[in-house]
């Protein structure tokens, strides 16, 4: 597994240890801003899991990891789209690059499957309508063109060398374990410390929000039960939630004023609305289980239970990064 330290990839160690226990996992990861150690420190020493500190752009140790064992899911990534449009080349590398390298481990020592972990912002902004597997896939951002580069790259693997590929493309993702800087852990954080919530321009761009556990469970059902004959299946709840309705809803639960809500100047290439078609997914069985206001809430209560987790990663860079990305609108709205 590559990238296991981070959000979503630690969530499906989480699952698997507790749906699949005879699975052995390995862990492949970088360790960078966003991955964390502590993601997985519970399972240190048990038995069925081996933790290996390294980068995926690394064909050497890729392959060495790669012989021991049968299956890729490929989480490594560089993953927010604001850090993208200030360092693209950062993503080239791991989204692209890093991709191409597993792939051929995978061809190498002929695994069973590589499954990418991708998402639905590689179909570009979508005004009308939901986008659907076979849709053009249309990035305008340095991130979702590096996950459409790796998904390219991938399906060129299967299509040239026979390697059993699949690809899921999930929606915007919050819970537990997501380092602070997207827009959920953002506004949490923010209100627990009294600070202004940002929302970029007026608010109102559009994001089917998926709780980590309902993503992961679509994961692994992709991965143990799908026909290699479809390949992709976008992963979503099929509702769809603008940020204002997110940050009214953080601080409802948390009974903080709606004045702490701050409109910042928008970031360039801004996609105003993501919608994924999930025919092909629910027809494998599968439906989230976790509304929105569920999964937000369990959140909060997890954030504001585990500031030792997420307080030591807001330090210096972290501030640097925020300072560059959210600048109050000059209309003082």
């Amino acid at each position: 597994m590559a990238g296991g330290a981070g959000f979503i990839g630690s969530n499906f160690v989480r699952l698997l240890r507790k749906t699949r226990p005879e699975v052995e996992i390995t862990v492949l990861d970088k360790l960078t801003y966003a991955g964390n150690p502590a993601n997985l420190a519970e399972f240190e020493g048990t038995s069925g899991y081996t933790f290996v500190h390294g980068d995926i752009c690394d064909s050497r140790l890729v392959d060495s990891v790669a012989a021991g064992v049968d299956a890729i899911v490929n989480f490594a990534a560089e993953t927010h789209v604001d850090r993208s449009l200030m360092e693209p080349l950062a993503f080239i590398d791991t989204d692209v690059r890093g991709t191409a390298v597993l792939c051929e481990a995978a061809r190498k020592h002929s695994h069973k499957a590589f499954l990418l972990v991708s998402t639905d912002e590689v179909y570009g902004e979508v005004r009308e309508g939901r986008s659907r597997e076979d849709d053009a896939l249309k990035p305008r951002s340095p991130y979702s063109a590096s996950k459409a580069g790796g998904e390219h790259i991938a399906r060129a693997y299967a299509e040239s060398f026979g390697m059993p590929l699949l690809v899921t493309r999930g929606t915007n993702t919050f819970g537990p374990y997501q380092y602070p800087e997207k827009i959920v852990p953002v506004l949490i954080t923010n209100a627990i410390e009294g600070r202004p919530l940002p929302l970029y321009n007026d608010g109102s761009a559009l994001r089917d929000f998926i709780h980590v556990e309902d993503h992961c469970r679509a994961i692994d059902l992709v991965l143990h039960e799908a026909p290699l004959s479809e390949r992709v299946y976008n992963v979503g709840t099929g509702v769809e939630t603008d940020g204002n309705h997110v940050a009214n809803a953080v601080l409802e639960i948390m009974d903080k004023p709606k004045s702490l809500i701050q409109y910042v100047a928008d970031r360039p290439g801004h996609d105003y609305r993501y919608a994924v078609d999930l025919t092909r997914i629910t027809a494998l069985g599968w439906e989230p289980r976790i509304t929105f206001l569920e999964g937000l809430e369990e959140t909060v209560r997890w954030y504001v239970d585990h500031p030792d987790w997420w307080r030591p990663l807001r330090s210096g860079e972290y501030w640097e990064f925020y300072k560059k990305n959210y600048r109050p609108l000059s209309t003082g709205s």
